[in-house]
């Protein structure tokens, strides 16, 4: 005798464990072709720098190329939309940082939300700022640039990647908490704003470490103080800004992010790939020579740190 309902639910299970099956097994052989890593802002800056290192790394341990992809504009949020509209199957990541979750409060007509859209994957690490000035900037030390800027209200230019980055940020935390006031002049990028800087333009600017690194050891800008709380062995000449500001900490974080919904088999391999960077000397001897204090951990680790 046939039973039709329970021949029919045999068959309707066995249509569900086909696709999760076929799933299972294609997370398995991934990465079949190239990964796509979005970086969203101009390649030269901070974040591309270091970037391209982890997509390296990745592409050694994946066997397939890691191409760098960058999509800088609107504070990052042309990047973070191609990638959370991309196929959730693991070959478009996101180079995320600290403005994707400073733009969910500054921007209300975004059409993603980075919390909700994106699976997290890694922190990479957490990013300090330099304060540096102009060569022609009469102030050698923090106090004496207070002490200018005090003596000059509104006449000195402060340089930016743009509005609520974390350059932005520590500029404005800054002027609060030294009672100073500069004029904010944001661009489209740090390597964007770099030329005026150099240049005179613009005197000051609260920049990331990897990126400043050369314009200070070359003498082409003057560091005055970093953004941590204590000095960075890559600048251990250079004194934290808490020395002068008591309480006064800012930095950025990096970190990579794929779109909602990618098979957490892929996730977990990126993770684990990308924490064996973090943990490999040479790896962490580049980014500890760029300024970028590594950070590892796990997606819900990285999840808990970005909610925080």
């Amino acid at each position: 005798m046939r039973h039709p309902r329970r021949q029919f639910l045999r068959l309707a299970a066995s249509a569900v464990a086909l696709p999760a099956a076929s799933r299972l097994a294609w997370a398995q052989s991934y990465p079949a072709r190239p990964v796509r890593l979005v970086v969203q802002v101009p390649g030269g800056s901070a974040p591309d720098i270091v970037a391209r290192v982890i997509a390296e790394w990745l592409s050694d341990r994946l066997g397939q190329p890691v191409v760098i992809d960058n999509r800088p504009g609107a504070s990052g949020n042309i990047g973070t939309e191609a990638v959370v509209r991309a196929p959730a199957d693991g070959y478009t990541l996101l180079f995320c940082m600290s403005a994707n979750s400073i733009n969910a409060s500054l921007f209300d007509n975004l059409r993603f939300s980075f919390v909700n859209d994106t699976a997290p994957v890694a922190l990479i690490g957490r990013i300090p700022l330099v304060m540096e000035v102009h060569p022609s900037v009469p102030a050698k030390t923090v106090p004496e640039f207070v002490a200018y800027a005090k003596a000059n209200p509104g006449k000195i230019n402060m340089a930016s990647s743009g509005n609520a980055t974390p350059l932005h940020v520590g500029g404005e935390l800054f002027q609060m908490m030294a009672g100073v006031k500069l004029v904010h002049v944001p661009y489209r990028g740090e390597p964007v704003a770099r030329p005026d800087l150099l240049s005179g333009q613009v005197q000051v600017m609260f920049g990331v470490v990897p990126s400043s690194l050369p314009y200070i050891k070359s003498g082409q800008m003057r560091a005055l103080a970093v953004s941590t709380t204590k000095r960075l062995d890559v600048l251990p000449d250079v004194p934290a800004m808490g020395e002068f500001l008591p309480g006064y900490e800012a930095s950025g974080w990096y970190g990579v992010a794929a779109p909602k919904d990618t098979p957490p088999q892929i996730v977990e391999r990126l993770n684990k790939e990308i924490n064996a960077g973090l943990a490999d000397a040479k790896v962490s001897k580049r980014l500890a020579d760029l300024g970028c204090l590594a950070f590892p951990g796990s997606p819900a680790d990285m999840a808990k740190y970005v909610a925080g």
